[in-house]
């Protein structure tokens, strides 16, 4: 998957997880996960874009870890609304499949640029 699909794809997935956040807010605990799963959606993108810009392939991986721990917290707040009620599974797996497939494409990304570098380090 080329760079640009991949923009796309976090931005899409950051906007379904606002989408879905913005319908729990009402109750105390429906208005934390709203803020939070906001905030960890729109990070992926964020920090995808940003690694893209690193200045060297150590900075690239770093970045990546950020998107990495962001779209699988992603999982989390969405798997939690599941435990707590306050979103349905219908609604909540897409999503969560999709942060994993997410964190997936970037740990192997990682990997591979570490694995790179590592290369490059013992020339």
């Amino acid at each position: 998957m080329d760079r640009k699909t991949l923009e796309a794809r976090t931005k899409v997935f950051a906007h379904n997880c606002v989408k879905t956040a913005l319908s729990l807010e009402g109750t105390k605990l429906g208005n934390h996960i709203c803020g939070q799963l906001i905030r960890c959606a729109t990070s992926v993108p964020a920090n995808y874009r940003a690694a893209n810009l690193a200045h060297s392939r150590a900075a690239f991986a770093a970045k990546l870890s950020i998107v990495i721990e962001e779209a699988d917290e992603c999982g989390f707040w969405l798997d939690f609304a599941i435990g707590e009620n306050i979103l349905s599974p219908a609604v909540a797996e897409p999503l969560i499949k999709e942060a994993h497939e997410l964190t997936s494409i970037f740990v192997a990304s990682r990997k591979s640029i570490q694995v790179k570098s590592k290369i490059i380090n013992q020339k």
